[in-house]
């Protein structure tokens, strides 16, 4: 038996971090496990380098480089498991953020992304990808009335269009897994229509 792989992605400030508890209910009471987890991190070690990735300032192919460190580490010993007994994977990111984040806005070349993706995932990809998408007005003024930002919520208007750019253009190329969803509508509107996709999965 094998469970379902559902990622969530989006740029910082969209909010798909809000949905992750009302999603986790809405499986479990359709009788599924469900593991939740986050990239970077998931794992002890994945973590670790998530405040290294976060706030330590590297090129960006030493950033691309630890980013799938992290990712083979949580494959091996979170996502795959989980897959094979049969739960649904739910994860705060996953690949198309590194697209997104380091080949998008960095700059790292997508071929050796993918080099990279084969590697660490073999066939590996998320059954449905969840891209919660706004403006990048809307996700600035979002992080700027919240936490301490870390260094890519730093970062400029024009490095977020790339981001925003890069997502867009990962679900053109693959519009079986990714489902766009305008979060920049109200909350309830969102969750109306997080919930509706969730029904046909």
């Amino acid at each position: 038996m094998s469970g379902k792989f559902i990622t969530l992605e989006g740029m910082d400030g969209a909010g798909k971090s809000t949905h992750i508890p009302n999603i986790i209910k809405i499986l479990q009471a359709r009788g599924f496990e469900v593991v939740s987890t986050r990239e970077p991190g998931g794992t002890a070690l994945g973590e670790r380098l998530r405040e290294l990735l976060l706030h330590e300032p590297m090129h960006a192919e030493t950033e691309t480089l630890l980013m799938f460190a992290a990712r083979r580490e949580h494959i091996a010993t979170v996502i795959g498991p989980a897959l094979a007994r049969g739960a649904y994977v739910l994860s705060d990111r996953f690949t198309d953020a590194t697209y997104a984040y380091q080949c998008g806005a960095k700059g790292v070349p997508a071929t050796k992304i993918q080099i990279l993706e084969q590697w660490v995932q073999s066939e590996l990809q998320p059954d449905v990808t969840l891209l919660f998408d706004v403006p990048v007005e809307v996700s600035m003024q979002r992080l700027a009335a919240t936490r301490v930002p870390d260094k890519f919520e730093r970062e400029d208007a024009n490095f977020f269009s790339r981001i925003r750019q890069a997502y867009l253009q990962r679900a053109q190329e693959n519009p079986a897994r990714f489902r766009v969803i305008d979060a920049s509508v109200a909350l309830t509107e969102v969750v109306a229509n997080v919930e509706a996709i969730l029904a046909t999965i």
